[in-house]
């Protein structure tokens, strides 16, 4: 639905994603996470775990796909979506709800932690600035042999100061 409001939590992945297939072929993808606020004690001054928070949280698509060859159980993500409620019953018979996050960004959090990030293959995912990668060029993140482009931050003995075609002059002030 358009403009529900998105939430952002930050937490630990509890078990590893789940990736599934509905029976239309569409893959898709669910995991949980715990979310435990650190709290202190106004007396002692001590810290201990507040009452944690779990929360699914359900991916579709390619980005499932994503999500379930990129994340693991203890990992510490950073997943930004829309919060929903369902009730269901459960196997005893008791009338239960549960918030779940339709999620629209994850990520791993770097605070502990460090990742290195690849591009997917398909669909020329863009993302970012630009869109998707030229053909023949390396993932990001990955090593690749460093290709010859003109700098236009140097002079490359032309007048103006490179690529840029004129217009700056390296004995000028700007």
């Amino acid at each position: 639905m358009a403009g529900e409001p998105l939430i952002t939590v930050v937490g630990n992945l509890v078990a590893d994603p789940e990736p599934r297939v509905s029976q239309a072929g569409k893959s898709w993808v669910t995991f949980r996470i715990a979310s435990t606020p650190r709290v202190r004690d106004r007396q002692s001054g001590d810290w201990s775990d507040g009452e944690a928070l779990f929360l699914g949280c359900r991916a579709f698509g390619e980005y499932a796909d994503n999500i379930a060859s990129s994340l693991t159980k203890g990992m510490r993500v950073i997943v930004q979506g829309r919060l929903t409620q369902r009730s269901y019953t459960d196997n005893q018979g008791q009338q239960r709800t549960s918030l779940d996050l339709e999620v629209e960004e994850v990520g791993p959090s770097l605070r502990w932690s460090t990742a290195q990030v690849s591009r997917g293959q398909s669909r020329g995912q863009g993302g970012g600035f630009g869109g998707g990668q030229p053909a023949g060029q390396p993932n990001w993140g990955q090593s690749a042999a460093p290709q010859q482009q003109s700098n236009p931050w140097t002079n490359s003995g032309q007048q103006g100061g490179g690529d840029f075609g004129g217009g700056f002059d390296d004995d000028q002030p700007f």
